[in-house]
């Protein structure tokens, strides 16, 4: 008999369940000092940095997607312009 899974996410995953809720501290964008570069995109361990069209130096900026975001700070930290600061939440 064959069984099949569904509505399931690799083990750890957290597409299926948000897990911004369990974050104490938020990421915050400055979008005018945003070089649009995409480091924080590339060192999130969630991969909820996403790329967003507005008003910056280069027309587009990076912002964490708060559903998902666990207020971790590598963005922060590996921002070569120091333009995500991390607030409590």
């Amino acid at each position: 008999m064959k069984k099949e899974l569904k509505n399931f996410d690799k083990a750890g995953g957290s597409l299926k369940n948000k897990t911004g809720s369990w974050r104490n501290f938020r990421p915050v964008v400055d979008k005018k000092k945003c070089i649009n570069c995409a480091t924080c995109e590339a060192y999130c361990p969630e991969g909820c940095i996403l790329q967003k069209e507005g008003d910056s130096l280069k027309g587009k900026y990076y912002e964490a997607d708060l559903d998902y975001c666990k207020g971790c700070g590598i963005c922060a930290e590996v921002c070569p312009v120091k333009c995500i600061k991390m607030e409590r939440e």
